[in-house]
C-alpha cells in the first residue's frame, strides 16, 4: 500500500488517480497508524515552504515522517514535498525543514537570468548527473516532465540525481539511499512521470 500525506497541502487527487493507473492501492490520510502499515510513503505539496512545514508540525507529521524514512521505507516527495526534505527553506523568511537530505531551498531568481519568467512553468527536459537512479529506470535522458515552482533546493550537490536546464541547471530530482525528491510534478507528466511513480513504487 501507498500512502499519501494528507497534511492540507498538494493535489491529492491528481496524484491518488495517477497512482491507480498504474495498479496501485493507495491511501490518502494525515493519521500516523496508517503512514507506519504503508509500504511507500509520497509527501506532496504546493504552496509556501514555511505554511506547509508548520502545518505538518502542528499534525505531528513531520515526525511520522522523519521516523519511517530513517526506519528505511522508500519515501518519495513531490514539488514542495521535495523542498521539505531538506534541511531548510528561504521562503518568505527561514524555515527549518525535515533535515532528511542536506541543503537547502532557495529562490530559482538567484540563479537564473532576469529576463526568464518565474516561477518556471512548464515542460522541460530531465538530464541525469551521475549514475541512473533506479526511480529513472523506465525514464531516457531529455525525457520531458511538468514544473510549476519558484524555488530550487540548492547545496545538495551530491544527492543530486537529475537536472533541468532553465536559464541554469536546477536541481530537478534528489536522492538519498530510500529517500527521493521530484522538484517536477510526475502526476501531471504523462507517461514519463506514471513511469517514475511506477519505479518508486516498485
Amino acid at each position: 500500500m501507498i500512502a499519501i500525506v494528507d497534511y492540507g497541502v498538494g493535489n491529492l487527487f491528481s496524484l491518488k488517480s495517477s497512482l491507480a493507473a498504474i495498479g496501485e492501492e493507495t491511501v490518502v490520510t494525515g493519521d500516523a497508524e496508517l503512514l507506519r502499515r504503508a509500504d511507500r510513503i509520497i509527501l506532496p505539496g504546493v504552496g509556501a515552504f514555511g505554511d506547509a512545514a508548520e502545518k505538518l508540525r502542528e499534525r505531528g507529521l513531520d515526525r511520522v515522517v522523519v521516523g519511517e524514512a530513517e526506519s528505511g521505507k522508500p519515501l518519495l516527495g513531490i514539488c514542495l514535498g521535495m523542498q521539505l526534505l531538506f534541511d531548510r527553506g528561504f521562503e518568505y523568511g527561514e524555515h527549518a525543514g525535515l533535515g532528511l537530505i542536506p541543503g537547502e531551498v532557495r529562490p530559482i531568481a538567484e540563479l537564473i537570468p532576469a529576463e526568464l519568467k518565474i516561477p518556471h512553468i512548464g515542460w522541460n527536459a530531465l538530464h541525469f548527473t551521475k549514475k541512473k537512479s533506479p526511480l529513472f529506470r523506465y525514464v531516457r535522458e531529455g525525457d520531458c516532465v511538468y514544473f510549476v515552482h519558484s524555488f530550487h533546493a540548492a547545496r545538495c550537490g551530491e544527492d543530486v540525481i537529475a537536472v533541468s536546464e532553465y536559464g541554469a541547471p536546477l536541481t530537478a530530482a534528489v536522492q538519498r539511499g530510500n529517500v527521493c525528491g521530484c522538484q517536477f510534478h510526475p502526476e501531471k507528466s504523462g507517461k514519463v512521470g506514471l513511469n517514475i511513480l511506477r519505479a518508486f513504487c516498485e
